[in-house]
């Protein structure tokens, strides 16, 4: 499973240049890379397989939290892009498809009253300092605008989500 495709436009000069700097770029890449090692050794039996599972786990978790980010094992689908470090919080039980796009300071989680979670579709866009909280189900192809609140569900393929609480842009 790869990650991160965005990073791979770049030239092998720029990506030299940017684990120089300790750019945010390679720590994001480097801990989806930390967080699919986990869910590797998580699917395989052994005891070998459980302490690697629990050392990336680890290192998953460290540099999770100077990122921001609490996203634990078989949340996240295919190729999802993380733009920005920084308050990233998802629900284990929560699902996010192929392709998504996390701008930054987002919260997938329950709501409080239940233990129903979000369940997001592929190729979704969500923006900086959305919410998308409780047993909501977001189709394929929708962009959740900056600071959006979802709290209901939008099945209509490509829809735009803006406002609090998240309506459909018309």
């Amino acid at each position: 499973m790869r990650d991160n495709s965005f990073f791979d436009k770049y030239s092998t000069r720029t990506k030299i240049q940017l684990y120089l700097k300790n750019d945010h770029w390679i720590l994001i890449n480097r801990f989806l890379r930390y967080l699919r090692k986990e869910e590797s050794y998580i699917k395989k039996h052994g005891i070998l397989a459980k302490i690697l599972s629990y050392y990336w786990g680890r290192r998953k978790n460290n540099l999770g939290n100077k990122l921001g980010f609490l996203i634990p094992p078989f949340v996240l689908g295919e190729n999802v892009t993380i733009y920005h470090h920084g308050g990233i919080i998802i629900n284990g039980n929560a699902r996010i498809g192929k392709n998504c796009i996390l701008h930054g300071m987002n919260c997938i989680g329950n709501n409080g009253f239940s233990d129903a979670v979000p369940e997001i579709g592929d190729n979704v866009d969500i923006g900086i300092g959305a919410k998308i909280i409780g047993g909501v189900q977001i189709a394929d192809n929708i962009v959740i605008g900056a600071n959006a609140v979802v709290i209901n569900s939008c099945t209509i393929k490509g829809a735009v989500l803006v406002g609090v609480p998240a309506r459909m842009c018309e």
